[in-house]
């Protein structure tokens, strides 16, 4: 499971940065063209927020697969080790639901819904960049799964602690 952790980390790395970089170099281009040029680019301005989510909705997957994500554990805290994994766990199976069925299916379907809708100044069908989105999801649902199973793993330790 490490190893398939590693592999995920290393191709959400890879997306994450060739879209920061792509982000970066239309954002140059951009502002080259509108104060040196003085004929702004149209098209790059609509690529760079398309850019701007696919770094977003990347990054948010990276993180959460990390478990970087903010948190707030006032409550979790107050409960005992054992508690504090399944209730760990719970949210991991909500992640995956909301992964799943949000993310996933309703981001397959939003992407199919607008591959016959034209972005207005790209020769681009808005599909290609709302398919982020469940791009996205399969790698959140896959990165609880590990979640799940580290938890399940760490739960084992925690009760042979405290027995």
């Amino acid at each position: 499971m490490k190893q398939l952790r590693n592999i995920i980390d290393k191709a959400m790395r890879s997306l994450c940065a060739v879209a920061m970089a792509a982000l970066t170099l239309l954002v140059i281009w951009q502002v080259f063209t509108r104060y040196i040029l003085n004929h702004p680019s149209t098209w790059s301005e609509e690529l760079a927020a398309y850019m701007f989510a696919w770094v977003t909705v990347f990054g948010a997957a990276y993180v959460f697969g990390k478990r970087e994500h903010m948190n707030i554990p006032v409550i979790v805290e107050r409960f005992s080790s054992v508690h504090q994994n399944s209730l760990q766990i719970l949210a991991e199976i909500l992640n995956l639901i909301f992964a799943l069925t949000v993310m996933v299916y309703g981001g397959f379907e939003i992407t199919k819904l607008t591959m016959g809708q034209l972005s207005s100044s790209l020769p681009l069908q808005m599909g290609y960049f709302y398919m982020c989105i469940p791009i996205s999801g399969i790698f959140i649902a896959l990165y609880s799964v590990l979640n799940i199973k580290d938890l399940i793993d760490a739960r084992k330790n925690i009760v042979e602690e405290e027995d």
